[in-house]
């Protein structure tokens, strides 16, 4: 197993690592490593399709209707003599 150090830890947030350790009646260490196994467990980027990442960024913008043009007919293949 790897080990890591995490410096410049805000001292504010590591009181809140604290307490919920605590909360949880396991170490500081131990409530670290639940937090990153869970917040990695699942791959966000694999979950939408690009679409869908992209209409959830702007749905809180707002929606537009646009008015689609009518399709014209096909034009009838050109007829090549050889």
């Amino acid at each position: 197993m790897a080990s890591m150090t995490i410096r410049q830890l805000d001292d504010v947030l590591k009181q809140r690592l604290r307490v919920r350790a605590a909360m949880h009646g396991r170490s500081m260490e131990d409530e670290a490593r639940d937090i990153l196994r869970t917040a990695l467990a699942r791959d966000e980027t694999l979950e939408q399709s690009l679409i869908e990442s992209i209409r959830a960024r702007v749905a809180p913008l707002g929606g537009v209707d646009l008015e689609l043009p009518t399709r014209e007919p096909l034009r009838p293949a050109l007829e090549l003599e050889g």
